[in-house]
């Protein structure tokens, strides 16, 4: 069984999104990008062979930072593979490699400590752990530190193809695995943190974060959020990206060699508790090796900021990635001539890449416009894609708010402009309920004028700059029920309580809830005012409810007196409705939505 899949659409989108500007030339297969955190406003590119240059002002250093070209070779996917650098790193003054020996059978993370503000003492170096490599390929090599001061480290299944000997599921290997260790404590070697997810289970090493990885080929932290990003090469059929989000205690398991990417691949491909990636992408258009990025944050993202950014080494091809609604929506930015083998960050959190072939290194901007997509404009409640008319709508863009914080309006009727941020429906206006940055997630909320119907043009603008116009799609209905931590937000008639699973659902008990999507309404307010309360609202179709499979009596069916582009539904479930948490379903004119749960006693 394939858990936590969510729905994937994919979008094109135009290169002038995205624009590379190359700001160091000349490096030996540059193969990680890293900022040391410590105010200079220096980046530190590894190269494979062995050496880590320093940038500065535009400039590259003439001599190394570091030089282990002595204990390392540059061959495949061999040499120096990983650079980070910890938390207060100007009063530390080290940092960390991942390399592996000159006959590519182990992988190395060790420590190096500066000789001078400038460079590395390559003598001083302190081995953190080593890991045997069966085979010289899938070597992983990525090192970060998280927001917990904790490092993590990739490694690859050992390599081969197929992962023979299974060491992406093997439990007491390293391999396949990202691992979570204690680097910053003191000591020799390294310590387990106690919040790591298998800590007092045999079954596991207790320095294991996640399983399940094929080569894990780069992953970063949102900035932003603490969300964990990654992009783990595929075998011969489709590249992933992996999420984890911030919430995470770990420990889960994404799926190799069972699957590969969304398809079974070998052994019982009905093992419970995989996490299934959040995106992938096969090898059709020659796209043959995914590297990881990161997502933009930084002041250049414009119109990029909360996309994750990635690349495949192979093709070029440089994409962007993002939540929408209740999916997630992909789109090319560049189909570039580079072997993208990196991202990285500058202190401000500023995108860079490297081409590993042509030696460059490139700073990544977004273009000043608000970006969306017609997949990002999405039922208010529902989360799918679509625009009902006069029902409130979701556009999730990036470039519309100019930091974290909701923006809501005062009064009604709804304004057209907040914030700074306008939006168009099909030429007209659309009021604005709120406009939004929370969790890094930049969202708009509207209602959809009345008068929207067929393929509507929507336009998002901040200040003065205009985003693309995107075609949605305007349905007579679609069905939401707005919900709250998984579960319907329902309420008593009698006394105005929630309904929750400490206080569940009594048979028979007249309830209500807030839904959208219902479509055409008699007496229907002008766009942005509120509903009235007399006469009534009703809706023109045939609303049918149902909890757990039973149909409700539907009392009433139209929008919520006193709210704008809400719909408002009163029923009383049937005196036979089973208990526990049941299935709650609206239906217009036989179009039934997405089920949302409510408890019933």
């Amino acid at each position: 069984m394939r858990l936590h899949l969510s729905l994937l659409v994919a979008a094109a989108a135009s290169a002038q999104e995205l624009a590379l500007t190359r700001v160091a030339a000349g490096l030996s297969s540059p193969i990680d990008i890293q900022n040391a955190g410590d105010g200079s406003g220096r980046l530190f590119f590894a190269q494979q062979n062995g050496i880590v240059r320093t940038w500065r002002n535009g400039a590259l250093a003439a001599a190394p930072f570091l030089d282990i070209r002595s204990k390392t070779r540059m061959s495949g996917e061999c040499g120096l593979l990983g650079l980070a650098f910890p938390p207060d790193f100007a009063r530390k003054r080290h940092f960390y490699v991942n390399y592996t020996n000159p006959g590519c059978t182990e992988s190395t993370v060790a420590r190096y400590r500066l000789s001078s503000d400038d460079a590395a003492d390559p003598a001083s170096e302190q081995i953190i752990l080593t890991v045997a490599q069966p085979f010289q390929n899938h070597n992983g090599g990525c090192l970060q530190f998280g927001r917990d001061g904790f490092l993590y480290a990739a490694f690859g299944d050992g390599g081969s193809g197929g992962d023979p000997r299974n060491l992406a599921q093997n439990k007491q290997s390293r391999l396949g695995k990202i691992l979570r260790i204690d680097v910053e404590s003191g000591g020799d070697g390294f310590r387990v943190p106690e919040s790591n997810p298998f800590v007092g289970d045999r079954q596991y090493l207790p320095e294991i974060w996640a399983l399940g990885l094929r080569n894990p080929w780069r992953f970063s932290f949102d900035r932003e959020t603490g969300d964990l990003w990654m992009g783990d090469v595929g075998q011969d059929r489709a590249e992933e990206v992996d999420f984890q989000p911030a919430s995470s205690r770990g420990g889960e398991n994404y799926g190799w060699r069972i699957y590969e990417g969304l398809r079974c691949f070998s052994g019982d491909c009905a093992t419970p508790d995989l996490t299934a990636p959040v995106h992938e992408y096969t090898r059709q258009q020659g796209d043959v090796s995914v590297t990881g990025g990161y997502v933009a944050r930084g002041p250049g993202a414009g119109g990029l900021r909360g996309d994750y950014l990635y690349a495949d080494f192979a093709s070029g091809r440089i994409w962007a990635l993002r939540r929408a609604g209740s999916g997630w929506q992909n789109r090319l930015l560049l189909d570039s001539s580079f072997n993208v083998s990196s991202f990285g960050e500058d202190e401000a959190g500023d995108l860079h890449l490297a081409d590993h072939s042509g030696g460059g290194i490139y700073r990544v901007e977004g273009s000043s416009r608000p970006a969306l997509t017609s997949e990002s404009v999405v039922n208010a409640a529902s989360g799918e894609p679509g625009l009902v008319a006069g029902s409130l709508a979701s556009i999730f863009a990036s470039n519309i708010t100019a930091g974290p914080g909701i923006a809501a309006a005062q009064s009604l009727p709804l304004p057209t402009t907040l914030d700074g941020v306008r939006v168009s429906i099909g030429g007209r206006a659309a009021p604005i309920l709120a406009v939004a940055n929370v969790g890094g997630r930049e969202q708009v909320n509207v209602q959809v004028p009345w008068e929207a119907a067929g393929s509507a043009p929507v336009v998002v603008t901040r200040g003065e700059s205009a985003s693309a116009a995107v075609a949605v799609a305007v349905a007579a209905v679609q069905p939401g029920i707005f919900e709250s931590e998984g579960a319907g937000i329902v309420v008593r008639a009698s006394g105005n309580t929630l309904v929750t699973g400490a206080n569940p659902l009594r048979r028979g008990e007249a309830v209500y809830f807030y839904a959208t999507g219902l479509g055409a309404v008699d007496n229907p307010p002008a766009t942005g005012s509120a509903s009235p309360a007399q006469p009534l609202a009703t809706v023109r179709g045939t609303v049918a409810a149902s909890v757990g499979g039973l149909p409700a009596s539907v009392q009433f069916a139209g929008l919520a007196p006193g709210f704008a582009g809400v719909y408002q539904l009163n029923i009383v479930p049937d005196a036979g409705t089973p208990a526990g948490s049941q299935d709650l379903v609206v239906s217009v004119n036989g179009t039934s939505g997405r089920p949302v749960k409510v408890a019933v006693q």
